[in-house]
């Protein structure tokens, strides 16, 4: 079921969207070379909590940290350890929500550790790019597949691929909702967007093919084929005048 948010629980999620964002900027900042993905959970955390928020990831469905943190082939749900230190010339992508009163913002964006490789750029500006092309479509009357086939049909042109297995979804009271909002798909077709609707837009781009696997631990996503994958969202609003980002920062 799609529950459409009043302007008071907008409110909510607005502050919820403020409090992930700043959290992901300065998980952003800590990427440095010698630096442990634990580390940067840690700063995560504390910020979350500073701020009288939940740290909606730690827990859920039994993930052991704030944040995901997934470097390189890794795709999405890569768990903070003091073992797993970054490099020069890493891709790191940092997953964050924050659950405030109640209501939960949810953004995630990958970030270059000191200078990358002209590939690993190149792949980050398609997969940005994607997904405020996907954002532009989130507009009252339009449909989902206008959203998926807005981002696929741009980083496919670039000889990218799209991650079928996980896909954007809504968010609001909980940090998952329906509908699922995939990052493929045909213009005009699936659910219509309405006032009040909520989503979590979230390409999940691979520089080779599209297949991924999942690591024993549960969690761990990584490319079949051990290539490069980037991981940008935010958290959007489908208002009458148009999409508003509730994760993003004055």
């Amino acid at each position: 079921m799609i529950v459409l948010k009043t302007s008071r629980e907008l409110s909510l999620m607005r502050k919820a969207g403020k409090i992930s964002q700043t959290a992901l900027k300065l998980a952003g900042e800590a990427v440095e070379p010698g630096v442990s993905t634990w580390e940067i959970d840690k700063i995560v955390r504390q910020y979350i909590e500073k701020m009288g928020a939940v740290p909606s990831f730690l827990g859920y469905g039994g993930f052991p940290a704030s944040a995901c943190i997934s470097v390189n082939d890794v795709v999405i749900h890569g768990i903070p350890s003091k073992s797993i230190i970054l490099k020069k010339g890493d891709i790191v992508g940092i997953d964050i929500g924050a659950c405030y009163e109640g209501f939960h913002g949810d953004n995630a964006w990958t970030f270059p550790c000191g200078e990358v490789s002209e590939e690993a750029k190149a792949l980050l500006d398609a997969t940005e790019k994607g997904l405020f092309l996907g954002i532009e479509q989130a507009r009252p009357g339009n449909r989902l597949g206008d959203i998926g086939h807005a981002v696929q049909a741009y980083v496919e042109a670039r000889n990218y691929s799209v991650v079928r297995e996980f896909v954007g979804h809504g968010v609001g009271a909980k940090l998952h909702e329906d509908p699922s909002v995939p990052n493929y798909g045909t213009p005009g077709r699936g659910v219509r967007l309405l006032p009040g609707m909520t989503i979590a837009i979230e390409p999940m781009v691979n520089r080779g093919k599209c297949g991924v696997r999942i690591l024993q631990d549960g969690w761990t996503t990584v490319t079949q084929d051990g290539s490069l994958s980037a991981h940008f969202e935010h958290t959007v609003a489908i208002t009458p005048d148009g999409p508003v980002i509730l994760t993003q920062l004055d």
